[in-house]
């Protein structure tokens, strides 16, 4: 029997295959194994290069200040009834500050201004929100003939209620303590009970819009006179008293000295007096 080369190389063939085959399907299961592990891990690396979309709508309005008006002679009365409507009947708010500087205060309302500017954010936080609040300032050092038309002093605060003409006009004062006055007390001042503050009286003379003189137009010309007053220095003042009491005394002394006097022994000239009988001078 014969053995052929070429029978035993076709032989070999298939077994080195067979013998191959199953180390090819471990190798082929290992890579596989190995490339899931490497796709799996790859996964958050690309979650991170996902771009999340911001919703800026979402966010919360920041709370703006209250708006602090100055008012003027020329300009409080337009001012304080600007955001009135004619047919309100909800009265708008105007919290206005009292306050001056060296002349009018004498330097002691710094920080009274300095609490009002910072109640007007505090003040716009309130729940719920007081959308008829309007906030305003006076400078007596700036504006003299409008505080004494007013007859107002400094370091206090004034609470208006505003409706449309004819309908009277609510007034409150509150005294503030100057060197201790925090935005706070502002805060609470105005959310206080209105029984805690002074009520001004719509009929009385110095109210600003319904008063005896408001109405009359005699506020202003009386502020220029009190302005005048204020403006003259008071030894002027003092010189001018002086002068005016000694022509009145001297008057009343000349004509003293005029008077014609009655002649002794002339008729209905007084007899002298007796002494009353039985005194012991008689």
């Amino acid at each position: 029997m014969r053995f052929s080369t070429a029978a035993a190389l076709m032989a070999l063939g298939p077994l080195s295959v067979a013998a191959e085959s199953p180390f090819e399907q471990y190798k082929a299961k290992f890579q596989s194994f190995l490339s899931s592990f490497s796709g799996s891990a790859g996964i958050p690396e690309a979650a991170d290069n996902v771009q999340v979309p911001v919703n800026t709508k979402s966010k919360s309005k920041t709370v703006q200040p209250k708006k602090i008006d100055t008012l003027t002679l020329n300009n409080w009365k337009d001012t304080l009834y600007g955001p009135v409507h004619a047919e309100a009947t909800i009265p708008e708010e105007w919290l206005v500050l009292i306050t001056g500087g060296n002349k009018t205060c004498f330097g002691r309302c710094d920080q009274l201004d300095t609490a009002f500017n910072e109640s007007a954010l505090k003040l716009a936080s309130l729940k719920p929100t007081p959308h008829n609040l309007h906030l305003a300032s006076v400078n007596c050092d700036d504006e003299p003939v409008l505080c004494n038309s007013w007859s107002a002093s400094t370091g206090v605060v004034w609470l208006f209620e505003v409706l449309p003409t004819p309908a009277e006009t609510g007034l409150y004062v509150k005294r503030l303590n100057t060197t201790t006055v925090t935005s706070q007390d502002i805060v609470d001042a105005y959310t206080a009970p209105r029984e805690e503050w002074r009520k001004v009286d719509s009929d009385s003379y110095f109210h600003p819009i319904d008063g005896f003189f408001a109405k009359n137009g005699l506020a202003v010309p009386l502020g220029w006179f009190f302005w005048g007053l204020n403006a003259v220095p008071s030894w002027v003042m003092m010189l001018g008293v002086s002068f005016i009491s000694r022509s009145m005394m001297n008057k009343r002394v000349d004509g003293m000295a005029n008077r014609p006097r009655p002649a002794a022994g002339a008729p209905g000239a007084a007899a002298p007096r007796g002494a009353a009988p039985g005194d012991g001078r008689s």
